[in-house]
C-alpha cells in the first residue's frame, strides 16, 4: 500500500517486481506468499464483532488481489509468474498442488501462492513457512516495515534493540511478535533459517540472496 492507509500503491508493487527481478537475475528460485493486510485484517475484523472465521476467509481472498498484482508486475518487467491460491478460484489462477508448484519453479517461474493455508485461524506467517518447507527451500525471508528484529517497536521506542541473530528458542521465550509462534514452530521443527528484513529499501532482495542484507537471521 506504500504510504497509502490501505489499498495497492502501484509504483510500490512495480518497485517490489523489479528488486525480485533482480534476486531472480542471480540464478536463484523464488516463492513468495502475499499477505493482504493492505486490504483487509481479518483479526482485526474479529475483534471488531465479526465471526473470526469469515473474517479470516475475507483476508485470504485480499491475498489473492495482492498476488495477481504482483503476478502482473512481475510479468511486466519480464519476470514469469504464476499465481497459485489455496482457495480453488479457477478463472482467475491456478489451484496450489504442490507438485505443480514444484514444477513452476523448476521451469523458473516465480511462484506466488495467494490464500494463505486455506484455513482460518492460521496467518500468512504460517502459510509461508508451510509453503517453504513444502517447496524445500533453503530459508524463509521476511520483508517487514523495519530492517530485522527488535526487542519493542523501533518506531514507537528509540530504545528498541535490534537483534543480528536469535534462535527459535529466543523468539519464543522473548514472546517476539515479528511472526507468530506456529511459523516459528513450524522452521524450528524443520530446521528452516528464517530471515527478516526491510521491504522499503531498494534492491534489498537480491542483498538477501547475497547476504549483505541488514537483516535478523532465525535459526
Amino acid at each position: 500500500m506504500g504510504s497509502s492507509a490501505y489499498g495497492i500503491d502501484v509504483p510500490t508493487v512495480e518497485r517490489i517486481a523489479r528488486d525480485i527481478k533482480q534476486a531472480v537475475s542471480l540464478g536463484v528460485e523464488i516463492a513468495c506468499v502475499v499477505g493482504g493486510g493492505n486490504i483487509f485484517r481479518g483479526l482485526s475484523a474479529a475483534t471488531e464483532g465479526m465471526d473470526r472465521a469469515s473474517a479470516d476467509y475475507m483476508g485470504m481472498l485480499a491475498t489473492v488481489m495482492n498476488a495477481l498484482a504482483l503476478e502482473n508486475a512481475l510479468e511486466k518487467v519480464g519476470v514469469s509468474a504464476r499465481t497459485l491460491s489455496a482457495i480453488p478460484m479457477d478463472t482467475v489462477c491456478e489451484p496450489y498442488v504442490r507438485p505443480r508448484a514444484l514444477h513452476h519453479l523448476n521451469l523458473g517461474h516465480v511462484v506466488i501462492f495467494a490464500a494463505g493455508t486455506g484455513n482460518p485461524f492460521f496467518t500468512t506467517d504460517t502459510a509461508a513457512a508451510l509453503r517453504a518447507i513444502e517447496m524445500n527451500c533453503d530459508v524463509l525471508a521476511k520483508a517487514t516495515q523495519v530492517d530485522g528484529v527488535y526487542s519493542s517497536d523501533p518506531n514507537k521506542n528509540s530504545d528498541a534493540i535490534r537483534f543480528d541473530q536469535l534462535s527459535y528458542r529466543d523468539v519464543l521465550a522473548k514472546d517476539l511478535k515479528f511472526m507468530d509462534g506456529a511459523a516459528i514452530a513450524l522452521a524450528r521443527d524443520n530446521n528452516l533459517p528464517v530471515i527478516i528484513f526491510s521491504i522499503k529499501e531498494s534492491d534489498n532482495f537480491s542483498k538477501v540472496v547475497l547476504g549483505t542484507a541488514v537483516s535478523t537471521i532465525v535459526q
